[in-house]
């Protein structure tokens, strides 16, 4: 019925002051002239050299230019060892508690926690 309603009054025209007569329009999208132009891929205007030797897009500040790339005994040492895969909580079961080193025990407790407070929760719940 909404529907019906809607579609009746595009056809009504309405007149503004200054006399004219518009319609409402019909959904869709406007179709651009010249679109192929605007399809092609567009080229990045920095050079290899520059994308080799910058951060690009590190610099979040209105002033200021993306910071060079350093080598990699400027760095910390700790920074390289982000990425790496840490042992997961069924892993760290395994092994005996005794003989992990205090990181993965640190580890260890906290999932085992979090583990243990989802199980309580999802107990909880059913009731």
């Amino acid at each position: 019925m909404a529907m019906n309603c809607i579609k009746s009054l595009r056809t009504i025209p309405i007149t503004n002051q200054l006399g004219t007569c518009r319609t409402f329009a019909v959904g869709g999208k406007a179709k651009k002239k010249g679109g192929g132009a605007a399809d092609a891929p567009k080229q990045s205007i920095l050079t290899k050299e520059v994308k080799s030797t910058t951060v690009v897009g590190a610099n979040i500040l209105k002033e200021g230019a993306d910071p060079k790339i350093l080598a990699d005994s400027e760095y910390p040492e700790w920074l390289f060892h982000l990425l790496d895969k840490k042992p997961a909580l069924s892993e760290l079961r395994r092994k005996s508690i005794e003989s992990l080193p205090y990181e993965d025990l640190k580890r260890f407790v906290k999932l085992d926690n979090r583990a243990r407070i989802k199980e309580n929760n999802s107990v909880r719940a059913k009731n």
